[in-house]
Order: C-alpha cells, then sequence, then structure tokens
C-alpha cells in the first residue's frame, strides 16, 4: 500500500475521534477530533512526526502503529485495517471483551426485545433484561457456562428446541465463527482451550470441526419453554455484528402481531429494564 494511504486513515481517525473518548478535556475547539499535538503526546510522538505520516512522507514502524492505535483507543476493525495498509500483521492477543458504547447502546434501545452481545470467542458479554425473562440459560456452574457454543454441543438447554434445520444452520454458524476466532486471535490459550475441550467433548463438534458446513443462514428459530410452566414461545435469532469491537449482538424477535409476539410480551413483562454484565473467558 503507498504510505498516503496509511496517512489518510490516521488523519480519519484523528479528526473522528472525540477528545472526551481518549481522556482529553473537551474546551472550546474550532475543528472536530484530536489536534495533531495532542495524537503526538499520546502516541509518544513529536506532532511534526504525526504530519509527515499523515502526509505520507514517512513510513511508520510496527511500533508506531500500535502506539496510534492504542492513543485512539481504535477498535480491532480499524487497528488492522492500520496495519494492513501499514504492510504489518496485527498483534493477536488475546478475544477482546471490552464493550464499547455501540454495544451498550443497541441494548439499551431495545430494552423489550431479548438480546445479548458476545465476543469472537461466543463467550456471552452482556445480556439485557428481557434476555434473562425468557428463563431458559440456567447456569451449571461450568467454566464455559456461559459460552453459546459450549452450550449447544456440550451442555444443551432444556428450554431451548430447535427444528432439525434450524440446529443445521446454527451448529454451522457457531464452528464457523470459532474457527475465524482461533485464526485471528492464535496466541489466547483460553479459545484453544474450549476449542479442545470441545472436541474432546462432542463427537458432533469434532466432526464439524474436522469438515465444517457452509454457513447458508445466519439466522435460526427456537421454541423458547418459560419455567411458569405456560405456553412455549418462537423466536427468531438475528446475528447483528459489531465490528469495532469485534463483538456480535444476537436479537430475538417474534413475527409481529403473532401471538408469539404476545407470549413474548408476557413474558418480558414491564419490568425495569437494565444491562447485566455476565460470561466468563474460560477456565480460571
Amino acid at each position: 500500500m503507498e504510505r498516503h494511504e496509511f496517512g489518510a486513515a490516521v488523519r480519519q481517525l484523528r479528526e473522528n475521534t472525540a477528545p472526551a473518548a481518549v481522556g482529553l478535556p473537551v474546551g472550546r475547539r474550532r475543528t472536530q477530533g484530536l489536534r495533531r499535538e495532542e495524537l503526538g503526546e499520546l502516541a509518544g510522538m513529536s506532532a511534526d512526526y504525526v504530519r509527515r505520516l499523515e502526509q505520507g512522507r514517512s513510513h511508520p514502524s510496527a511500533g508506531v502503529v500500535n502506539a496510534i492505535a492504542r492513543a485512539l483507543r481504535i477498535g480491532r476493525s480499524d487497528y488492522e485495517r492500520l496495519c494492513a495498509l501499514a504492510g504489518y500483521a496485527a498483534v493477536d492477543g488475546r478475544v477482546p471483551t471490552e464493550m464499547g458504547q455501540g454495544a451498550t447502546r443497541l441494548l439499551e434501545r431495545f430494552a423489550d426485545t431479548p438480546m445479548f452481545v458476545s465476543d469472537a470467542a461466543m463467550n456471552l458479554v452482556a445480556v439485557n433484561s428481557a434476555f434473562l425473562a425468557l428463563g431458559h440459560w440456567q447456569l451449571t456452574g461450568d467454566p464455559w457456562e456461559w459460552n453459546i457454543a459450549w452450550r449447544s454441543f456440550c451442555d444443551p438447554f432444556d428450554g431451548f428446541k430447535q427444528s432439525a434445520t434450524d440446529a443445521t444452520d446454527h451448529e454451522a454458524v457457531l464452528v464457523a465463527r470459532l474457527r475465524s476466532a482461533v485464526l485471528r486471535y492464535p496466541a489466547d490459550t483460553s479459545l484453544a482451550a474450549l476449542v479442545d475441550e470441545m472436541r474432546s467433548r462432542s463427537r458432533l463438534f469434532d466432526t464439524l470441526w474436522r469438515a465444517p458446513r457452509p454457513v447458508t443462514a445466519y439466522e435460526s428459530s427456537a421454541a423458547f419453554s418459560h419455567p411458569d410452566g405456560g405456553a412455549a414461545v418462537t423466536l427468531v435469532g438475528s446475528l447483528l455484528a459489531i465490528p469495532g469491537d469485534d463483538l456480535t449482538a444476537l436479537m430475538l424477535t417474534a413475527a409481529p402481531g403473532s401471538a408469539d409476539a404476545a407470549r413474548l410480551a408476557e413474558i418480558v413483562g414491564a419490568g425495569e429494564p437494565a444491562i447485566v454484565k455476565v460470561g466468563r473467558a474460560g477456565p480460571g
């Protein structure tokens, strides 16, 4: 990639970064975003060097790319893009689990719709009160009790039923997402341990891991049986990517005006909406 493309990307990120987002006072400003002097101070370099980078007159080292990424507190996708433009491989650390403002707003704005946010390894990071109201996610004390793939293949829910077609689609998505996470985060020992344990515990998962099915649909339906003993409610799960944080939201909805929609409203009720942070990233 030519240097000016990296510089243009840095400038765009700098100008779109709110000072408050990186711990700087807002004050009175003539332009939006950060000044070059502020980025330079946060990243440990001179404002003149930032200018030369943005103008394509200097090629950054991998350390400079990482310093800029940390200074701007950018998400994984923007970091990977900067690395690619500079000609470096992204640092492969642990799967990120930090919930940014975008994920938080999703949960807040759909308070009456069961939703959760999960990381790239499919550990639940946060849920809303409507999701908890479904009452199907019973805890088992297992280290991976908040992991969607683990619960689906190794510790299925009693109150969660799918047709053969929907189960097939769901399993294909789970395996594809885990394989993608392993490729992107090869240094995450907890993720590697999860996959090893799942391959040991579930013959189906091991088979799909060795010979993955193609993903034909990124949504599937399931019937949720509530502990109150009333009628089960059938909901469709739709995935929403949150690329900046490398997180994914799952939204569970019923057909508008259907008996399932009425039953869902009954289950969710009129309780106080809340966001609950949950989950663990593996053993220990």
